[in-house]
């Protein structure tokens, strides 16, 4: 089955390969210059992989309990059933999903030990991760629109990185990141976009493209991806565009992964992400279109 996004077949011509780095040879300095050359690092096995396996443990626990993942499976596969018994009340999905978001494995793996510890040194002090952390269960038959990261969350510094995190093995066919090549040298584009808050600016969805196949052949680059294994990341410069490939999986499998940013702590912030309930955009974690239950049949075979 071709690797598809929003269901354009991704062709061999235009499908590419992150370039990966690796944390334990590569100096800071190196990772600097690539983040400024590329817009992206692909860091391999960085993070501790069992705590992202017991992270993935709970998470799917969790949805296991209220009907969402099989347990006619191993949990830790995450097969989604289609179907959930959590509740059909917003305020209700809003603090499921805080819970599930602040599970003490998880935040282990994204606010303590390899993952601050790799920050300090690239960004050169004390950091500090926004506290709101976008959990993402993408289930077979979804993908993720191409949009640029800066106008959801510029009110704080501009050195600021998105890191996205597999919590588990994921392959290409069950729905991998997928970085448009070059994107953040778009200049045309991202002067439009600097500045831009989809807050403030109603007519701005931040959405650029659903067919990033066209997109990549207009502008000549190619779409970028890989396998992940639990332990790898993927940090994002803000201007770096990115969506991702569809979820294909035949056995089901929901791709579970996780966003988070990182600043310093000295550097302003944007206090959308912040506190012990972040508002985000406007509706704190209840405003995530994650929030809502795994029901989504496949749709993209």
């Amino acid at each position: 089955m071709p690797l598809t996004s929003h269901g354009h077949p991704v062709p061999d011509d235009l499908l590419g390969a992150l370039n990966s780095s690796d944390p334990s040879c590569d100096s800071i300095k190196t990772l600097r210059d690539r983040m400024k050359q590329d817009g992206y690092l692909l860091l391999r096995n960085l993070l501790n992989r069992d705590e992202v396996l017991e992270a993935r443990r709970d998470i799917f626990q969790r949805l296991a309990d209220v009907g969402e993942v099989s347990t006619d499976h191993p949990i830790e596969m995450g097969v989604a059933t289609g179907t959930s018994q959590r509740g059909e009340k917003v305020s209700d999905l809003a603090k499921f999903w805080q819970d599930l978001s602040e599970l003490p494995a998880l935040r282990t793996v994204t606010h303590q030990g390899p993952m601050i510890e790799f920050f300090e040194g690239f960004l050169g002090g004390p950091v500090r991760p926004f506290d709101f952390l976008w959990l993402r269960t993408m289930a077979p038959g979804k993908a993720s629109g191409f949009h640029y990261d800066h106008v959801y969350m510029n009110r704080g510094t501009d050195n600021l990185y998105s890191c996205w995190t597999p919590l588990g093995d994921v392959r290409r066919e069950e729905g991998t990141l997928l970085v448009m090549e070059n994107s953040h040298r778009f200049e045309d584009l991202t002067s439009n976009y600097r500045g831009v808050d989809v807050d403030t600016d109603k007519s701005v969805n931040g959405t650029i493209t659903v067919d990033p196949v066209g997109f990549a052949r207009e502008r000549g680059v190619r779409l970028l991806s890989s396998d992940f294994q639990a332990g790898d990341i993927l940090i994002l410069d803000m201007f770096c565009m990115h969506g991702s490939l569809d979820n294909t999986s035949e056995e089901g499998k929901i791709r579970l992964s996780c966003d988070t940013r990182y600043q310093l702590a000295a550097d302003p912030i944007d206090d959308r992400w912040i506190g012990e309930s972040p508002i985000g955009h406007g509706g704190g974690y209840g405003g995530m279109s994650a929030a809502q239950p795994i029901t989504a049949p496949p749709i993209f075979r």
